[in-house]
This record gives C-alpha cells, structure tokens and sequence, in this order.
C-alpha cells in the first residue's frame, strides 16, 4: 500500500503540473521589491525577463520535446540535491530548486523572507563575494558580478585588493621620496655652480 501511495503521487503531480499552466510565483517578487526598495522582474530566476509564459526565449512556448521532458522532470524535484535542470529557469532560479527542493520551495510562498536563510551563504554564482541569499534579499542580480550593492562591492574589492593597494601605496611613496631627493640634489648642485 505504502509503496503504491509513493508511486501515484509523484506520478499524480507530474500529470497535474502537465496540465495545468505555468504559474509565477509574484510572492518572491513583492518581498524583494518591497524588502530593497528596488524594481525587479522575473530575471532574478527566470530565463527571460518575462517569465515562463509566453513563446519568448526560455518561455514555454518556445520550448522543444526535449526540454518539455526536462521541464517535467524538473516541476517533480521535491527534494533538494536534483540533478535536473530546469529550461525556462537561469542558472539562479535552478541553484534554488537544487539546494532546497520544489517542496521547501512551495512552502515558503506564505514567507519568501525565510529563502535566504534556507539558501545559506555558501552560493556565490557571480563570485562578487555578496552570496546569493544576499543578493535576493538586495534585489541585485545574482548571475552579475557588477549588479551589487555598491558600498558592499566597494569594501570587498578593497579587500580583495588590499595586497595591490598596498604595493601601490609604497611604490607611490617611494617615488615621492626619490624625486624629492632628486630634486633636492639638483639644487644642491646648482647652488654648487653658482658659488663656483
């Protein structure tokens, strides 16, 4: 019975989510919105700027069997760790599904805030330095490594720099001291031919 149940259900969602339309998930989009003061559209997740639907790039209708097969498959990925890739989803979209599952996915549509804590700080797709839970949380685009907060990305890339700054800073001042003393030599020696 038990073994019968574990089949049909995920047999039950998969001909449900066949028939059924491609739903958006304007949750996600209303808490960064409103979370960072900042405008966003279906690009954070999504292939094409305007989401699932339509015949665009990376929506369904332009979708060929092969990657409607790989939609299917993906739509089923209840639990995290899934292999599949998702066609309409970026590289973001498909790195939430595979860390957390369409399950915790699904549940946190009543409270989007609790994505980055179930993300966790170790993704950074872009290697800007600001994780990917961040940078939903920011509304910055986390496939962007010049899409960041800018006095976050100031402060990393001053220190990820810091080794050049400060190889500049002394060449710099080593110059200053040279030409200083330059200077100060062809005075010394102008006042030397004048005396003279």
């Amino acid at each position: 019975m038990k073994l019968a149940i574990a089949f049909t259900l995920p047999v039950l969602a998969l001909t449900l989510l066949a028939v059924q339309p491609v739903q958006c998930f304007p949750q996600y989009q209303a808490f960064v919105e409103k979370n960072s003061g900042r405008s966003v559209n279906c690009a954070m997740c999504h292939r094409n700027d305007d989401g699932p639907t339509g015949t665009g790039f990376g929506q369904i209708g332009s979708l060929s069997q092969d990657d409607t097969n790989q939609l299917n498959k993906a739509r089923i990925s209840f639990e995290p760790g899934s292999t599949v890739d998702n066609p309409i989803l970026n590289k973001f979209g498909n790195e939430i599904i595979h860390k957390i599952g369409m399950k915790k996915f699904l549940e946190l549509l009543s409270d989007p805030g609790k994505l980055p804590q179930a993300l966790g700080n170790k993704s950074d797709l872009d290697d800007d330095g600001i994780p990917d839970a961040q940078e939903y949380l920011d509304g910055t685009d986390p496939l962007n490594k010049y899409h960041g907060d800018p006095l976050k990305l100031f402060f990393i890339n001053l220190n990820r720099s810091k080794f050049q700054i400060l190889i500049t800073t002394v060449a710099v001042l080593l110059l200053g001291y040279g030409l200083t003393h330059l200077l100060t030599g062809f005075s010394l020696l102008t006042k030397t031919d004048e005396s003279k």
